[in-house]
């Protein structure tokens, strides 16, 4: 489908003053206006998409910011308007007695066919994120991707319109989102509750976010993910780079964490003693930077390609362009072969530093036995119940297969430690002594590895959710499950689900459980 593109300029000049209409240029394509500036005592400015021209000498009055007011709907807190059922946009500037002093007209785009470069990712169901600067046309390719994945797709869309960026204003959307359907944000503090309502109640299977900038915003994201909801959305930042090192985004694409490696993992390494590391796994599993209308770069493994750049390695994105004759051009992504193991073995290492150099390191997969020196013990049994993976936990040191200590206590080189690093025992080095420090450590172990967890995973989580509908049933308004892991509170939300019920998760890692509620 070749591009299309509908921007109802109509709706924009007969709320404009005539003679900024008749002062653009001739020789400039009006399909291309981006914007229009007007701003009290000056001309007013016609801003294209690769120039700007001053519309004559005559400056801007009350009474031409007035006209324009009183054909638009009202202001809202964001100091956002609206022409109703158009996509453009009025923004306001106010001096400090909140008098109108300059408005930003921006021309709303439905552009048709922006989205076949990526078609094939948007229909695998996977979670997507879009960086790019503004006017880039981020907002334009999520619209396109509400109106094919409600229509083609044949999906439940909703849209959390924030200032109706996306569908325009007024109460009926516009029609270029097609099926999908829009719930309104008055203001954009109130994002993240909305996301949330979005979930409970209306059981959409695809949710689309423009402008994730939060971190309330981003936990809501990994809330929704965790339930089983694809998740296209837009994010501040222009790439992956920019993410990494934005400590209020980055729980978007796994979370980053400084961690301080012993000496023989560090020389094991060669890498510095503090390193930076992803805690968890990514809300979205492919990220998307545009370029331009016609090149993107994707990273179609998050997990990898953060891992990848944490460590250092080389690695080159897919590229992927628009040719001169329509043809989609694309260039496959390349890690070099080291990279390729560490993403294999140590795709998840958390906050944790294994300081051993052991080359017989693979531990029996039935029992992982586990010494605990400095670390405790309540908290560690909770954390393995938690886990369901195949750890024991020893008093001696001839029993274990491994030591976990924490940083404290390695600090001290203790006698009980240099004589595991002589008998070569992994030792593991915890940077705090708390519940989501241990969890990680054990969910990184059964990663590193490679050990699957008990098939009876999802039995036990079939079983913990039927008493809780019976509960609903027998008049509960809610009931709280048992703690449970991120994988597991997945398979708890997709069973609620087909029950006809609604839940949510609440609570803190590790302690964080599913609540179902009587719809």
């Amino acid at each position: 489908m070749e591009k299309q593109t509908f921007n109802d300029l109509k709706a924009i000049e007969t709320r404009l003053p005539d003679w900024i209409i008749q002062s653009i240029p001739e020789q400039q394509n009006i399909n291309e206006l981006l914007e229009i500036v007007m701003d009290l005592g000056r001309p007013p400015e016609a801003r294209f998409l690769h120039s700007s021209h001053q519309l004559g000498k005559k400056e801007i009055t009350t009474n031409d910011i007035n006209h324009v007011i009183e054909n638009i709907s009202e202001f809202g807190n964001d100091n956002r308007a609206g022409i109703e059922r158009t996509l453009h946009r009025i923004s306001a500037i106010k001096n400090r007695n909140e008098k109108i002093v300059g408005l930003t007209i921006r021309i709303g785009r439905a552009v048709f066919g922006t989205i076949n470069i990526i078609e094939d990712l948007i229909m695998t169901g996977k979670s997507l994120l879009l960086l790019g600067p503004p006017g880039v046309g981020k907002t334009t390719m999520l619209r396109e991707i509400a109106r094919v994945l409600s229509d083609t797709g044949n999906k439940r869309v909703v849209i959390v319109d924030t200032s109706n960026e996306i569908a325009g204003d007024g109460d009926i959307p516009h029609p270029s989102i097609g099926r999908s359907r829009r719930m309104q944000v008055k203001t954009p503090e109130k994002q993240h509750s909305v996301m949330i309502e979005a979930v409970e109640n209306h059981m959409p299977e695809v949710i689309i976010i423009d402008e994730i900038g939060t971190e309330l915003e981003a936990e809501a994201s990994r809330t929704i993910a965790e339930r089983g909801v694809q998740l296209v959305a837009t994010a501040h930042g222009n790439t992956l780079h920019n993410l990494i090192l934005n400590p209020t985004l980055s729980d978007l694409i796994g979370g980053i964490e400084t961690v301080t490696l012993g000496d023989i993992e560090a020389r094991r390494r060669g890498s510095q003693k503090t390193v930076l590391e992803r805690t968890s796994q990514p809300t979205f599993e492919i990220l998307i930077e545009i370029q331009s209308w016609n090149e993107l770069i994707i990273h179609e493994n998050v997990a990898a390609v953060v891992d990848t750049l944490l460590r250092g390695n080389k690695y080159t994105p897919e590229l992927r362009k628009i040719n001169e004759s329509g043809a989609i051009e694309t260039t496959k992504p390349t890690i070099d072969k080291e990279t390729t193991q560490n993403i294999v073995t140590k795709s998840n290492k958390f906050s944790f530093n294994s300081v051993s150099d052991n080359k017989n390191d693979d531990v029996s997969l039935k029992k992982i036995k586990i010494l605990p020196y400095g670390v405790n013990k309540g908290k560690l049994e909770q954390c393995i119940l938690n886990s369901y993976g195949p750890f024991k936990l020893v008093a001696t040191m001839e029993e274990s297969d491994l030591i976990v200590t924490t940083k404290h206590f390695y600090k001290r080189k203790t006698k009980a430690l240099a004589e595991a690093e002589k008998k070569e025992k992994p030792v593991y080095v915890l940077r705090k002594n708390t519940s989501i420090q241990i969890q990680q450590f054990l969910n990184a172990i059964l990663r590193n590895k490679n050990i699957k967890k008990p098939s009876g995973q999802s039995d036990l989580a079939l079983k913990d959710v039927e008493n809780g509908v019976s509960k609903i049933e027998n008049g509960f308004s809610k009931v709280e499950l048992n703690p449970q892991g991120s994988h597991i509170r997945k398979l708890q939300h997709e069973l609620i689900k087909k029950q006809g019920l609604l839940s949510a998760s609440a609570g803190n890692e590790p302690n964080r459980k599913v609540i179902i509620y009587n719809s």
